[in-house]
């Protein structure tokens, strides 16, 4: 059974499930950050469980996009390592 045609990044919405290199889902999208109106996508927070906080996945680590799910090219340890954006960066 197909997902569905691939779609761009900007229709990317909270709630989309987040999938892993395998397929299996390891999270929902929180918040898309990127410019729109100047095409620039910089990545996706997403919300990979109660007792952690929004993971950053850079732009480049996202894969094909189709309507309600984001597929990436890390896997669920890669996914699980990424830094929690609700910590203060570097400092």
């Amino acid at each position: 059974m197909s997902e569905g045609d691939p779609v761009a990044w900007y229709l990317i919405e909270p709630g989309w499930e987040v999938l892993d290199a395998g397929g299996d889902v390891v999270g929902v999208v929180e918040e898309v950050e990127g410019d729109a109106n100047a095409d620039i996508f910089s990545g996706l927070l997403i919300s990979t469980g109660l007792l952690s906080g929004p993971r950053f996945v850079p732009a480049e680590q996202v894969g094909l996009l189709t309507e309600g799910h984001v597929h990436l090219s890390l896997t669920s340890d890669q996914v699980k390592d990424l830094p929690d954006k609700t910590r203060p960066a570097g400092a």
